[in-house]
């Protein structure tokens, strides 16, 4: 049944030192992987798929209140629903973090499809670089 979750290289993409080919990913972690990859571009970067992405982007230098953390788990809940097929989002959470509240700590669950297994993931957005 796992085979059906696929196979490609990994990310980031990377040489195996000791076979001196490029690391691939498979199965859940090809999925896991997929998500980041979503997670982490931000609509519009890739010039052949503009389309491609997440809209979580657009918070950045955002106040991190109750409307940013509603709108990063909108944002990343129809990231992963249109981008992410292999898998069901069961819920998605997100809650400060950082000493000065800069990050935003995004834990997501889901469910593989093929195989029913459950999985999560947090994915670390942050909302201002560089502080003083």
């Amino acid at each position: 049944m796992t085979r059906f979750l696929g196979t490609g290289l990994g990310f980031p993409v990377e040489k195996d030192e000791d076979t001196c080919r490029l690391t691939l990913a498979a199965y859940e972690e090809s999925i896991k992987q997929g998500i980041w990859i979503v997670l982490s571009t931000a609509r519009g970067e890739r010039v052949m798929r503009p389309d491609f992405g997440c809209d979580i982007h657009e918070l950045v230098f955002a106040p991190n209140d109750a409307a940013t953390r509603g709108l990063a788990q909108h944002h990343v809940s129809e990231a992963l629903r249109v981008w992410e097929p292999r898998i069901e989002v069961l819920d998605v959470k997100v809650r400060s973090g950082g000493v000065q509240g800069e990050t935003l700590h995004i834990g997501i669950e889901y469910r593989v499809r093929t195989t029913d297994n459950r999985f999560n993931l947090v994915y670390p957005f942050y909302l201002q670089r560089g502080l003083p």
